[in-house]
């Protein structure tokens, strides 16, 4: 039998996690924030090339009270996301192309809708007899 060798996991999993680690409903935000950032499964991300700006952002996001959450991190993220593009060969190809896929989204193309021949005919009602 081969051994299986699954994926890195993904970077939106791995936030998870550190959510769920730090996710006490007793402690205040600040307190479940510096938990969350305690978590085993983003020690490479904290101890990385990035690791101010990650935990920067990662806990202003947590701590984030605004309506749409993390909108109030704009400058946290600004600075991770420069971070990683000055070095990509510290993060792996899943992370880089999670944050092209944030940054560059396409404008969706414009399509010309053409009728069907049927709906352009007149609306008047014909008889068939």
């Amino acid at each position: 039998m081969e051994p299986h060798f699954s994926s890195p996991p993904s970077m939106e999993s791995l936030l998870a996690e550190a959510v769920a680690y730090g996710n006490d409903e007793n402690e205040s935000l600040e307190a479940k924030a510096q938990k969350a950032l305690e978590c085993p499964c983003i020690a490479d991300l904290r101890n990385g090339p990035c690791g101010v700006q990650f935990s920067e952002s990662f806990s202003c996001f947590l701590k984030s009270t605004s309506e749409e959450k993390g909108s109030d991190c704009v400058h946290p993220f600004v600075a991770l996301q420069n971070c990683i593009k000055a070095n990509p060969n510290a993060f792996s190809k899943d992370i880089l192309e999670e944050a092209e896929e944030k940054k560059e989204e396409e404008p969706a193309q414009e399509y010309k809708i053409i009728p069907p021949i049927w709906s352009r005919e007149s609306q008047s009602p014909k008889s068939k007899l």
